[in-house]
């Protein structure tokens, strides 16, 4: 009952349903996964874009200033903020961002950090759940900004339909991590903080990179990149109109399916992993993975029989 009712709450605009919804997706809760179903159904509407990059990029404040500007143009945002887990309590050290407070007050603006708790990629092992409520609740833009972790941000993929890389002038690192394989995620680059030197530069870095991408070159989609400087807003306007002819892209080439069906296809591997991870937890004992453990490692047993005979404790073989 508690689920039919919280669920209506929420499709019908109830901030304190979704807050609540959240909550349960975070702690695992029992009733989330019976909720997240029935939300399924009233979700594939929202634009989910994805904020990666570096830590000091100025991602946070890019955020703030597009979804003022997405505001402008009548729209309702979710942004989930996916932050470093605190050692001691593993919540987000960074909490709601500050520089997001302005926004907090705005009825159609939702905003909620979550700690990343050693997730691959600096995204939260729920986010992609927390998105899916906040599709059902109306939202017209979800936006995740990652923790920024270097290659493992290719993670980020599983769970938008538009990659925007964030990078600043000056920061070689930047460029190191996007050779190593965040260049093939993106969608918009952005060379943010513009106003400082060397920004043509790194324009011209990326464009020389983006050019020895052979597949790159076959896709109907041009990666653009755009200058801002996110503390005054300039270019966060065009950044906006981007994201607009992205999603665009997507629809008129196919593409927006077929990178649902990857994700879809993802999150149900992810979903097998964790019931198997489950089951092997509540048949194994800890001893026994010890012992097995212990044999392997003093070479008295190999692992692929270590792994065989735990896959027929759980009925597998």
């Amino acid at each position: 009952m508690m689920s039919n009712d919280i669920v209506g709450r929420l499709l019908g605009g109830d901030r304190r349903a979704l807050a609540r919804v959240v909550t349960l997706i975070e702690n695992n809760a029992p009733d989330a996964r019976s909720i997240l179903a029935e939300l399924h159904a009233h979700g594939g509407k929202a634009h989910v874009v994805g904020m990666t990059g570096s830590p000091g990029a100025g991602k946070s404040t890019l955020v703030t200033q597009l979804s003022r500007e997405l505001r402008r143009r009548d729209q309702r945002i979710g942004i989930v903020a996916v932050d470093p887990s605190s050692p001691f309590t593993g919540g987000a050290l960074l909490g709601d961002r500050i520089r997001m407070q302005e926004l907090a007050g705005d009825p159609n603006v939702f905003i909620r950090s979550m700690a990343s708790r050693g997730s691959l990629g600096g995204l939260a092992a729920a986010t992609r759940d927390v998105v899916r409520a906040l599709d059902a609740g109306g939202f017209d833009t979800i936006i995740i900004e990652t923790v920024g972790a270097g290659q493992a941000e290719v993670e980020i993929v599983r769970a938008a339909q538009t990659v925007v890389v964030v990078t600043v002038p000056g920061m070689g690192d930047d460029i190191q991590a996007i050779k190593a394989g965040i260049l093939e995620i993106a969608d918009v680059f952005v060379v943010n903080k513009a106003d400082r030197p060397g920004a043509d530069q790194t324009v011209a870095e990326l464009r020389m990179l983006m050019s020895l991408d052979a597949e790159r070159k076959e896709k109907p989609w041009r990666v653009p990149i755009v200058k801002t400087s996110a503390a005054s807003g300039q270019g966060v306007p065009e950044l906006a109109d981007k994201l607009a002819a992205h999603l665009k892209s997507l629809r008129e080439t196919g593409q927006l399916a077929s990178r649902s069906g990857q994700q879809a296809r993802s999150e149900m591997l992810a979903l097998l992993n964790q019931a198997l991870q489950e089951r092997i937890a509540a048949t194994v004992s800890p001893e026994e993975w010890d012992r097995l453990i212990e044999d392997v490692v003093n070479r008295d047993r190999d692992p692929y029989t270590a792994a065989e005979i735990i896959a027929r404790r759980i009925g597998m073989v």
